[in-house]
């Protein structure tokens, strides 16, 4: 296509553009020159991103997978070591085997002092567990990390609830436990 007002092969002069052939030469300009310039803005973000990416950058706020959530809260809250014990207790018979699970079970952890607990239905199963305290100390501290545990206390029985008036009948020995 010729220049307007330019002379065709004919020898004709071409027709000057009207208002309609101006507005469609002036668009056509304006968008290859935003097309340019998109390009150019585009190529910067991208590479001031590191790549081609959809929608806002990622920030705190975003949301997250429950347990990343959670893992983010007890390591901000510095909760580590309790629930780790907290899962120990939920996972005591296969830490200590059905045997002893059946008559021993931890009660509590205390985190400053980082004493386990436990709590055994008779005072044989608690000498029992006394003797095997260090094996469980060791134990817990492979799954739980170094120095989470250092004491295991264990408790016997407690005693019957106390009534008024004689607690055992005359003559008697006692009660068949020594309770603790």
């Amino acid at each position: 296509m010729s220049e307007p007002g330019a002379p065709t092969s004919d020898g004709v002069k071409a027709p000057e553009p009207s208002g309609v052939d101006l507005a469609r030469v002036a668009l056509r300009a304006a968008r290859e020159a935003a097309r340019a310039r998109g390009d150019a803005a585009q190529q910067k973000k991208q590479a001031r991103r590191g790549g081609l990416r959809s929608g806002a950058r990622a920030d705190r706020r975003d949301p997250m997978a429950l347990g990343a959530a959670i893992n983010r809260l007890l390591t901000e809250r510095g909760w580590e070591a309790p629930a780790a014990v907290g899962g120990v207790m939920g996972r005591w018979p296969e830490i200590v085997g059905e045997d002893v699970a059946k008559h021993c079970e931890p009660e509590r952890y205390d985190e400053d002092e980082r004493v386990l607990v436990v709590r055994c239905d008779s005072t044989a199963w608690a000498t029992n567990l006394r003797l095997l305290a260090p094996t469980l100390v060791a134990r817990l501290n492979e799954d739980l990390g170094h120095g989470t545990v250092l004491l295991i206390k264990v408790v016997g029985p407690s005693g019957p609830a106390r009534r008024f008036g004689p607690l055992r009948a005359p003559g008697s020995t006692g009660p068949g436990d020594t309770y603790g």
